[in-house]
């Protein structure tokens, strides 16, 4: 069994448990799905920079990526309807669970500059949306093949029914949030 569901099962849950006052353990928010997402930029004919997307995609999460594709035509974008748009990732269970271990202990200290994550990135449902710049942080890529960098967002959804929940739950998870004056 991962670190992380042992923690979450001895450590998380019983102070959830204490603090909202749940009586049953299923109550007690859990992680629900983690996805990475890659926007690609409008009207890009470069072919190349999609390739690499999907190959950094890939290498991170360790599955084939989705393309998103445009709902609608919006000619100001030079966006056509069904054109790539972005590729994205959803990962569940034992992946997602290794993913968050690395996000939380190896990648985000890797991040230049990383002061903490901004609790205003928590949605009114207590989810996460951590934008990087750069994916580079990420330890199955490596600085030195990389030749066009792109940004990357990862989503951590949860069952949390409240923002405070959701940020409880993370807290207690390990990921490493910013201190609010």
């Amino acid at each position: 069994m991962a670190v992380l569901v042992q923690h979450y099962k001895k450590t998380v849950v019983p102070a959830l448990q204490k603090q909202f006052g749940y009586k049953n353990v299923h109550e007690v928010p859990r992680l629900e799905k983690v996805v990475l997402n890659v926007g690609l930029p409008a009207g890009s004919k470069d072919a190349k920079l999609a390739e690499t997307a999907e190959q950094v995609l890939r290498r991170i999460s360790g599955q084939q990526p989705v393309k998103t594709l445009a709902k609608k035509s919006i000619s100001n974008f030079k966006i056509r309807k069904g054109m790539t748009v972005g590729l994205m990732v959803t990962l569940r269970g034992k992946r997602m669970e290794a993913l968050v271990e690395k996000l939380i202990h190896i990648t985000l200290p890797r991040v230049r500059d990383f002061r903490g994550l901004s609790p205003k990135a928590l949605d009114g449902r207590g989810n996460l949306s951590i934008g990087f710049k750069e994916f580079i942080a990420f330890p199955e890529i490596r600085p030195d093949e990389v030749e066009r960098l792109h940004g990357l967002e990862v989503v951590v959804v949860t069952t949390a029914k409240t923002r405070e929940e959701g940020f409880t739950l993370l807290k207690l998870l390990g990921f490493p949030f910013k201190e609010t004056n």
